[in-house]
């Protein structure tokens, strides 16, 4: 079992691990609940982590939560469905339900 990476908050912990069980990567957060007692333990020791059980899996869990710490960058997008106006990080029009065109950027 490696530790991936110390997250901000509890939510953010919770959302890398289950993005690493989605991708078949075994994950658990541990430390959810010691902010609580932040400052009987130094501070740094209190942030929840995410880990992997399979040591195996450590090189590819981190390169998916630099992935998800990354923000998706480029144009937004017009479906040409319903004329909906999308960001860059959006496949799928969440009007009508129609995919991006492959040939837009983003």
């Amino acid at each position: 079992m490696k530790r991936v990476e110390i997250a901000p908050n509890l939510v953010i912990a919770t959302l890398w691990a289950d993005a690493l069980n989605a991708a078949g990567m075994r994950a658990e957060v541990f430390s959810r609940y010691l902010t609580s007692i932040a400052g009987e333990i130094p501070p740094d020791q209190c942030d929840p982590a995410v880990w992997v059980l399979d040591d195996g899996d450590l090189p590819r869990a981190r390169q998916l939560v630099r992935e998800l710490r990354t923000p998706v960058r480029g144009v937004g997008w017009t479906c040409h469905e319903c004329g909906e106006r999308h960001g860059a990080q959006f496949a799928q029009c969440w009007n009508c339900g129609h995919s991006r065109p492959a040939s837009t950027p983003g």
